[in-house]
């Protein structure tokens, strides 16, 4: 898929694309829509990424919580996402024994309960060794410094899936200014801006989610988790 491909979609047609970007968050998408035209793969990329650091510190955790733990009850009940059922599989998470299944449950937990959201990884960089180790690692920071930490794992998991819709190399696009999030402005003004005039034709239910979040003032992106 081209850029030009990109700029043509229409609301419904986008969000249906590009709505599993950021977990669980086509409001994410259904914001980034309305920035067309983009020039390449980092204009677009850029657009989300900007949303993400545009957020209040509760949206930003809220899209952490959209996230499933890693080798969690998700797999085990065969919920996951396509994309998160894919980068699972490569990392090796989808065949651990149950001793290291049952590692990585106590860590989580001990995760969730420290920073109030769930352990946010880009599986695809990393296996199974690896997995446990770094979730070990990030139980001892500061919550100020992981919440930007699990926020530069979003950015790298949206920037994979990016990459892919767009068969791009991933490794050729970098962003400026690192993966680490910082807040900038007011995200709810931009997605407000995202509807288009006529929605009478958009599809997916990327719209009713919309409509359904203002309603509910779900700026927190809360998810099921």
């Amino acid at each position: 898929m081209d850029i030009e491909k990109v700029n043509s979609m229409d609301f419904g047609e986008f969000v249906d694309v590009f709505g599993n970007i950021i977990e669980k968050c086509p409001l994410i998408a259904a914001a980034v829509w309305s920035q067309r035209p983009f020039s390449d793969l980092e204009d677009l990329e850029n657009h989300f990424f900007a949303f993400i650091d545009a957020l209040p510190r509760s949206g930003q955790e809220g899209i952490l919580r959209c996230h499933p733990d890693l080798a969690g009850r998700d797999l085990q009940q065969g919920k996951l996402t396509a994309e998160s059922q894919r980068e699972q599989s490569q990392a090796g998470l989808t065949s651990l024994d149950a001793g290291d299944q049952l590692r990585l449950q106590q860590l989580n937990a001990q995760y969730r309960e420290r920073f109030g959201f769930p352990f946010v990884l880009a599986a695809r960089l990393s296996d199974r060794a690896a997995v446990p180790r770094e979730l070990a690692r990030r139980l001892h920071c500061q919550p100020e410094s992981e919440l930007r930490t699990a926020l530069g794992e979003v950015k790298k998991i949206g920037h994979l899936r990016l990459a892919d819709l767009l068969g791009t190399d991933p490794a050729k696009v970098e962003p400026s200014g690192g993966w680490e999030s910082e807040r900038q402005q007011d995200a709810p003004r931009l997605l407000e801006r995202s509807l288009p005039a006529d929605t009478t034709g958009a599809r997916s239910g990327g719209l009713s989610k919309y409509q359904e979040g203002r309603r509910n003032n779900w700026f927190a992106f809360g998810g099921d988790n």
